[in-house]
C-alpha cells in the first residue's frame, strides 16, 4: 500500500481540546441571546475544520470523558483531586458540542469507568495494527506514550487550539531526550501536578531523563536504586512507591471494550439541514459557512434571526452585532493569524543606547517590557520598542552603561506597559524609579471589559490585533522558549496600546489616564512599604482560637455521642437529618446543603445545641485561618506586603491578595484583636486611619437629588436616625435602636436591589411589615425610588451603567430572555454607579495623598487601603500637616451635592487608631 492509499484515522480528545478552547477564547464574546456560553464549542469546531481541511482524515472519532471518576480514582482517591470545580460557563457546552459533531457526521465515543485517553489509546493501538496512519489530537501529555511508527500526536502546546505541534518519535526525543514509551516514566519520577500525582522529592526532569538514559527503564532504576548516591538517591529509595503508583496510573489502557472499531469511524457526509439547525441555535454564522464550504451546499437565510433583532446587548456568539445601541466590547476575530514579524532586535548599551532613546522618543511613546529573573535584583534586561524598531538592554546593576536607560525611565518620556505595577515594583526594588507612565494595556482592557478575568498579553493580541501569540505551555516538563523575547513583547505592547486606545470612549480614556494609572503607581509604592505586623500577637491569637475550636468540637461530639468530621458535608447530613431528624435544608445533587447560610437559618428556626457548637466551630476555624494566613505572610522585615488587584472587580473597587486584608471582620471582637497586631513601624510615631463615613449613601443622595436625603446629610444629624424620624413620624431623639437598625438595613439594601421578602428575612419581621416600611420610605424619599428605577432603565437602553467619573460597566443580561439572568443583572446594575463612584473617589484621594506627601518631602507614608479606609504611618512632628492633607484630599476628591465626611483616628496599632 502506498502512503497516498493508506487510510488516516484521526482520534480527538474531546474534553481536553474543548477545555483548551474554553480558556483560549473570551467568554463575553461567545454567548447566545439566551445566555448560553459557546466559546469552547466555537474554538473546538474551528480547530476541527482546520484539521479536516489540512489532514483530510478518512476516519474520525472524538472521545469524551463521562466524569472525573474512573478506575484510577477508585485505586487512588486523590487522583486529579486538586483540580477545581468545572467552570459553570463550561457546563452545558459539551452536550451542545456533541450535537454539533453528530450533525457533522462525526462519531463520539464514551466509556463508563475509563477516561477519553484510554479510548484514544485503544483505537490508536487497533488502528496502528491494522495499517492506518493514526493522528491523535490531544492536549494531555500522557498521550505521548501512544506514538509509534504509525501514530503521530498533534499537541496544542504553543498556540492553544489555533495551531498544533506534530510529535513523532524523533520530535519527542528532540524535545524531551527520551523515547515516547519512556515519557510516562519521566512523569512518574517527576510527578504530575495537574493529576495530583506527587513524584520523588528532589527529582526534576533533567535527573529523570539522565536516569532513564543510563538505566533504560523505570523498573531498572528502582531495581538499582541503591547505586544512586546523595540526597536524591535517599529520596528515590524512600519515595519509590510514588513512582510505581504514578506509572501504574498514567499507563493508558489499550484494550478497552468499545462499541466501535477503527473501520466503523469512516467519515460520513455532513447532514447540512442538521448542521444548519444546530449552528443556528448556537448562532455560528461564520462557522456554518465554513462547514458548508467544506461539505457542500449553501447557507440558509432562515438559520438566523434578522440582524436588527432587539436581543442581547452584547455580541452573538461568533461576533456579529445584535444591538446597535448596546455597549459592545471588542470580540475575538474568528480567524487568528500568526503574529506579524517583529522588527529585528538591536542589543544596545551606553552611548548607542542614549542615541537610540533620543531618536525613538522623539517620534512616539515606547513599549517597555522588563525581564524578571529569580536572582540578584530580579531584573535580567529590558525590551524597548516603537512600531518600527525594537531593542534589548541587558541589565548591569550600577554599571555606567545603564545610565541612559535609568535616566530615561525616571524622566517624563511616555512609557507603555502591560501589567505595569509589578514591573514598577521590580525596578523600584533595584533602585530605579519610573515616571511618565502613559498606558497600561492590562488596565485599559479591563476598563473596556470589567467583567472579564483574563488579561494575559496573548489574549489581548488575539482580541485587538487578530493575531495568535506563541506562548510557552506551562504544563510542559521542559519549558518552551519565548520566541518573541522582551523586545518583541514591548513591540506588541506598543501596537496594542494604539489598538485598545481606539476602543476607549473619551470618559474611559480619562478614567485610565487620570485615575487608574496614578493609582497603580501609588499601589506599587504601598506594596513595597508593607505594614508592620506582630508575629507574637497573631501566634497567641491563633493558639487561643485553636483551643476554642477544639472546645466547640468536643461539645458538639458530646451532643451526638460520637466524633465526626465537622468539615464533611456527607457526615453532617447524616447527623443533622438522619440522627437528629432536623428539618431538611435546600436539596442538592449530593443531599441537603450544609452551607453556612442554610445552617444559620436552620438554627434560627429549629435550634439545637449540636448545631450551635458546629456554627461556633466554623466561625472560629475560619477566623483562625485568616490569622494564620496573615502570620505566614509576615516577611523577614516583620512587615506584610499585600498585593492589590486593580483589575479584580467589575465595579472598580480594589481587592487584595497574599494575604487578603479585606476579610478581617472589623466589627467582631476577634477581628479587632487581629487589627491590634498591625502596628506602627520602627522610626515612626503613630498610625493614622482615615475613613469615609457612609460614602455610598452620600453618592445616592447626589445621584437621586432627593431633597430629604440631601437635607439629612447637610443637617449633620445621624443619617439613619434622621431618616427614621421621617419614616416613623417621631423626633430624631425618639428613634429607637430597632427603628434605626431597620432604616439602616433598608437604606443600604435598596441600593442592592433588596426586596420586601429579603428585608423581612433580614430584619426578622413579617412581609407585610417589610412592605409597609419600604412604602413609607419611598413616600418620604421619592427621589431615591425614581433614581433606582431610572438606573436600570437607562442601563437597559445603553447596555451599561456609568459612574460620576465615566467608568462603564456593561450589563448585556438586562436584555436576556432568561429571567434569572435578567433579575441578577438588574440587582447588580442598581448599585454599580454608587459602588464604582465610591471606588473612583477613594482612588483619587489615595494617589493625591501619595503625591502631596512626596511634594512636601515628608517622611510619613501611605500603607494600606481597605474598603473605605486608608492607613498611614506618621513620622514624628508631621501629624498636623499629614492629618490636614489627608482630610483635604479625601473631602475634596469629588464635588457632590452633599459633603464627604472623613473620620480620622490615631494610635499605636490599627485597632487603637480606629474611630
Amino acid at each position: 500500500m502506498t502512503t497516498s492509499e493508506q487510510p488516516t484515522l484521526m482520534l480527538i480528545d474531546g474534553h481536553s481540546l474543548a477545555f483548551r478552547a474554553f480558556y483560549a477564547l473570551p467568554l463575553d464574546s461567545f454567548k447566545t441571546r439566551d445566555g448560553q456560553h459557546t466559546n469552547a464549542i466555537h474554538g473546538f469546531i474551528s480547530m476541527l475544520l482546520n484539521l479536516l481541511a489540512k489532514e483530510k482524515p478518512t476516519h474520525l472519532g472524538v472521545a469524551f470523558d463521562i466524569s472525573r471518576y474512573s478506575f484510577r480514582t477508585r485505586e487512588y482517591a486523590e487522583y486529579k483531586g486538586t483540580r477545581g470545580e468545572t467552570p459553570p460557563e463550561f457546563i452545558g457546552q459539551v452536550p451542545l458540542l456533541q450535537d454539533a459533531l453528530h450533525a457533522m457526521g462525526i462519531t463520539t465515543i464514551t466509556k463508563e469507568d475509563f477516561e477519553a485517553d484510554d479510548i484514544l489509546a485503544t483505537l490508536s493501538h487497533q488502528g496502528s495494527a491494522a495499517g492506518y496512519k493514526v493522528l491523535v489530537v490531544s492536549g494531555d501529555r500522557d498521550t505521548i506514550q501512544l506514538i509509534d511508527h504509525n501514530v503521530t500526536l498533534l499537541y496544542p502546546s504553543k498556540q492553544g487550539v489555533a495551531e498544533l505541534t506534530r510529535y513523532d518519535a524523533e520530535k519527542v526525543f528532540e524535545r524531551y531526550g527520551v523515547q515516547p514509551h519512556q515519557y510516562p516514566e519521566v512523569a512518574a519520577l517527576v510527578g504530575e501536578t495537574s493529576d495530583n500525582l506527587p513524584g520523588i522529592p528532589k527529582v526534576g526532569e533533567k535527573t529523570a531523563v539522565k536516569w532513564l538514559n543510563e538505566y533504560g527503564s523505570l523498573d531498572e532504576i528502582l531495581r538499582r536504586a541503591d547505586e544512586i548516591g546523595g540526597k536524591v538517591g535517599e529520596s528515590l529509595r524512600e519515595h519509590s512507591e510514588n513512582a510505581v503508583r504514578n506509572r501504574r496510573l498514567n499507563h493508558l489502557v489499550t484494550d478497552v471494550e468499545l462499541p466501535v472499531l477503527p473501520d466503523d469511524l469512516e467519515r460520513n457526509a455532513f447532514d447540512l439541514d442538521a448542521v444548519r439547525e444546530v449552528f443556528g441555535r448556537l448562532e455560528f454564522r461564520s462557522l456554518l459557512e465554513r462547514v458548508i464550504k467544506l461539505g457542500g451546499g449553501a447557507p440558509s437565510a432562515d438559520s438566523f434571526p434578522a440582524s436588527g433583532a432587539a436581543v442581547s446587548a452584547a455580541k452573538t456568539s461568533d461576533g456579529s452585532s445584535t444591538s446597535a445601541s448596546a455597549y459592545s466590547a471588542p470580540t475575538m476575530p474568528e480567524e487568528l493569524n500568526p503574529v506579524r514579524v517583529a522588527p529585528r532586535t538591536q542589543n544596545l548599551l551606553d552611548e548607542e543606547l542614549r542615541g537610540w532613546l533620543e531618536r525613538a522618543t522623539d517620534a512616539a511613546p515606547l513599549g517597555v517590557a522588563v525581564v524578571v529573573e529569580s536572582y540578584a535584583s530580579g531584573i535580567a534586561g529590558f525590551g524597548l520598542a516603537t512600531e518600527m524598531e525594537t531593542a534589548f538592554v541587558p541589565f548591569s546593576p550600577g554599571h555606567a552603561d545603564m545610565a541612559p536607560l535609568v535616566h530615561w525611565l525616571a524622566g517624563p518620556s511616555p512609557k507603555l506597559m502591560h501589567g505595569a505595577k509589578q514591573q514598577i515594583k521590580t525596578l523600584a526594588a533595584a533602585g530605579i524609579p519610573v515616571a511618565g507612565m502613559a498606558f497600561d494595556t492590562e488596565i485599559a482592557d479591563w476598563i473596556i471589559r470589567p467583567d472579564s478575568s483574563k488579561r494575559e498579553l496573548s489574549e489581548l493580541v488575539g482580541l485587538y490585533l487578530g493575531e495568535t501569540l506563541s506562548t510557552p505551555d506551562p504544563n510542559q516538563l521542559v519549558p518552551e522558549e519565548d520566541e518573541l523575547g522582551a523586545a518583541g513583547h514591548a513591540w506588541l505592547v506598543e501596537r496594542l496600546s494604539k489598538a485598545i486606545r481606539l476602543q476607549l470612549d473619551a470618559g474611559s480614556l480619562a478614567l485610565l489616564l487620570e485615575i487608574e494609572i496614578p493609582t497603580l503607581v501609588a499601589l506599587a509604592a504601598m506594596e513595597l512599604r508593607g505594614v508592620t505586623v506582630s508575629h507574637e500577637k497573631l501566634s497567641a491569637l491563633s493558639t487561643e482560637l485553636g483551643d476554642r475550636a477544639a472546645a466547640a468540637a468536643t461539645s458538639a461530639y458530646a451532643e451526638i455521642g460520637k466524633e465526626v468530621n465537622l468539615a464533611s458535608p456527607k457526615q453532617l447530613q447524616e447527623v443533622l437529618f438522619d440522627q437528629l431528624n432536623m428539618p431538611k435544608t435546600r436539596a442538592t445533587k449530593t443531599g441537603y446543603t450544609t452551607d453556612a447560610a442554610a445552617l444559620v437559618d436552620l438554627q434560627e428556626k429549629s435550634p439545637h445545641p449540636f448545631l450551635g457548637y458546629l456554627l461556633e466551630h466554623r466561625d472560629v476555624t475560619k477566623l483562625r485561618q485568616i490569622v494564620e494566613s496573615l502570620d505566614t505572610a509576615i516577611g523577614s522585615d516583620h512587615r506584610i506586603h499585600t498585593t492589590y488587584v486593580q483589575t479584580g472587580t467589575s465595579t472598580g473597587r480594589l481587592s487584595s491578595i497574599n494575604p487578603n486584608l479585606q476579610n478581617i471582620p472589623v466589627r467582631a471582637a476577634d477581628g479587632r484583636r487581629i487589627r491590634e497586631a498591625f502596628e506602627v513601624g520602627v522610626g515612626f510615631q503613630t498610625l493614622l486611619t482615615a475613613d469615609y463615613s457612609q460614602i455610598e449613601m452620600r453618592i445616592m443622595a447626589h445621584f437621586s437629588k432627593d431633597a430629604g436625603l440631601i437635607e439629612a446629610f447637610k443637617s449633620g444629624e445621624d443619617l439613619h436616625r434622621f431618616v427614621g424620624s421621617q419614616i416613623y413620624g417621631v423626633a430624631p431623639e425618639d428613634v429607637t435602636g430597632d427603628m434605626r437598625s431597620h432604616v439602616k438595613a433598608m437604606s443600604y439594601g435598596l441600593a442592592y436591589g433588596l426586596s420586601a421578602f429579603g428585608l423581612a428575612k433580614q430584619l426578622k419581621i413579617d412581609n407585610g411589615a417589610a412592605k409597609k416600611l419600604m412604602s413609607d420610605y419611598f413616600e418620604r424619599f421619592g427621589g431615591v425610588r425614581d433614581y433606582l428605577r431610572s438606573v436600570v432603565e437607562d442601563a437597559r437602553i445603553k447596555g451599561y451603567t456609568e459612574t460620576l467619573f465615566g467608568r462603564r460597566r456593561p450589563f448585556p443580561d438586562l436584555a436576556s430572555p432568561n429571567r434569572v439572568l435578567r433579575d441578577n443583572a438588574e440587582r447588580a446594575a442598581l448599585n454599580a454607579p454608587m459602588q464604582g463612584t465610591a471606588a473612583d473617589i477613594m482612588k483619587i484621594a489615595m494617589f493625591g495623598i501619595e503625591q502631596d506627601i512626596a511634594n512636601l518631602d515628608l517622611k510619613s507614608r501611605l500603607l494600606l487601603q481597605v474598603h473605605d479606609e486608608l492607613v498611614l504611618e506618621v513620622f514624628e512632628g508631621e501629624w498636623d500637616v499629614v492629618e490636614k492633607l489627608v482630610v483635604d484630599r479625601m473631602e475634596n476628591a469629588a464635588k457632590l451635592s452633599v459633603p464627604l465626611d472623613v473620620q480620622v483616628g490615631k494610635g499605636q496599632n490599627w485597632n487603637e487608631a480606629a474611630h
